[in-house]
């Protein structure tokens, strides 16, 4: 489901991951990614990918501004832009990651011009999500 968002809100999250995009280290895929996740009490963290030679030790924008938001002491988040030259979405290893703190989270897919793609809960890019209450000795399933 795709909606246009111009709340100031929304504009100032998606120029957030648009100026994070910036500092990407992208030699390989030549594809930079920019991530800005919003804390409820409105702090904002920011990411880009930064990629390594040995491919599996990259990491995406997404995880980048939620690392720095978990080794900040932040764990309740509501919203996250994402912006790409393509308007991608979260890869599924980032979904995992922010479903482990934020089921509900809002993601908003944005171009690097700041139009908005997608504004959708992570909820539904990863339906049916495995997260803390899976480990549980009495979740019932």
């Amino acid at each position: 489901m795709s909606e246009n968002h111009t709340d100031h809100a929304t504009q100032q999250l998606v120029q957030a991951a648009i100026k994070a995009a910036q500092n990407a280290y992208v030699p390989y895929s030549n594809f930079p990614v920019g991530a800005a996740l919003r804390t409820t009490d409105g702090t904002v963290y920011t990411g880009c990918n930064v990629e390594n030679a040995a491919y599996p030790a990259t990491i995406c924008a997404e995880r980048t501004a939620l690392v720095k938001a978990v080794s900040e002491g932040d764990r309740t988040f509501d919203a996250l832009a994402v912006t790409t030259n393509s308007g991608g979405f979260p890869c599924g290893i980032c979904r995992q990651m922010l479903y482990e703190f934020a089921p509900d989270l809002r993601v908003i897919v944005a171009m690097p011009d700041g139009q908005v793609l997608y504004d959708l809960p992570l909820n539904e890019l990863l339906a049916h999500g495995f997260g803390p209450k899976e480990l549980a000795p009495d979740a019932s399933r």
